[in-house]
């Protein structure tokens, strides 16, 4: 089985919003390589504890990092903007780590913002997890489940278990001569579990790439500076590639 660890950046109001866009990136590994994961995030942190004093209890929340830590402002800036940086190339190097992004263009649309990306993800989970193009150990048969930041819980698990009945994909114009197919999701089990990053290693990693994702679209100006809007980029050698042919890295835009 895959899990799919899900964080997001942005926010999904579509009127007088501070954010153009609203990403949702997902680290995803499989279930073999969960306890050899864990061990090594927990070493990261221990490395990050003796050389920047960021305490193994202490929330990285990526969007309050930079320019509103709180009680983090002890830690120097630079040395924050680091433990982000080294953050994202632990997740670089981890065997079998595969990293999915939806970035979602808000002036392009006037629909439920938030239900619309998790819909694409979704979707893109299934695939690669049912073409097996997934990194990492396989068995004869995947499954994948998802585990996200406290978010809308109910909202989730309304729309997953809708895919599950009725999902209506487009065809491809040129093959199936244009109408849609009623592609049931069948690869992922259960309703979508909530976690809150707090006490979650792994969603403050996935918090950090999504917050990288961002920075693409809308850096600030200290991010920018500092080349933190090239972050993403160190994540080349995990990045799910095949989700779309249409951006270098990867990432599905919508």
């Amino acid at each position: 089985m895959y899990l799919m660890y899900v964080d997001e950046s942005g926010d999904t109001g579509i009127q007088n919003s501070p954010t153009r866009y609203f990403v949702l990136s997902a680290m995803i590994f499989h279930e073999l390589r969960w306890h050899e994961m864990l061990e090594s995030l927990i070493d990261l942190r221990k490395h990050l504890r003796n050389t920047k004093g960021l305490k193994l209890r202490e929330e990285i929340h990526a969007s309050h990092f930079i320019n509103n830590p709180q009680g983090l402002v002890r830690i120097k800036r630079h040395d924050r903007l680091d433990i982000m940086k080294q953050c994202i190339d632990w997740a670089a190097e981890q065997n079998g780590m595969n990293i999915l992004t939806v970035v979602v263009d808000k002036q392009r649309h006037s629909q439920d913002v938030f239900e619309y990306a998790w819909e694409v993800l979704l979707q893109r989970f299934e695939n690669t997890t049912n073409y097996r193009n997934f990194a990492g150990p396989m068995n004869a048969d995947e499954r994948g489940m998802v585990i996200s930041d406290n978010t809308d819980g109910k909202k989730l698990q309304t729309l997953i278990r809708k895919m599950r009945r009725y999902n209506p994909v487009p065809n491809m114009q040129g093959v199936y001569g244009g109408g849609s197919r009623n592609l049931r999701v069948s690869h992922i089990i259960e309703d979508v579990m909530m976690k809150d990053s707090a006490s979650s290693y792994f969603h403050q990693i996935a918090d950090v790439i999504a917050y990288c994702v961002r920075q693409i679209y809308e850096p600030n100006a200290y991010m920018k500076k500092k080349g933190g809007h090239k972050f993403y980029e160190r994540l080349a050698p995990v990045l799910v590639q095949k989700a779309s042919h249409n951006h270098p890295l990867g990432i599905v835009e919508v």
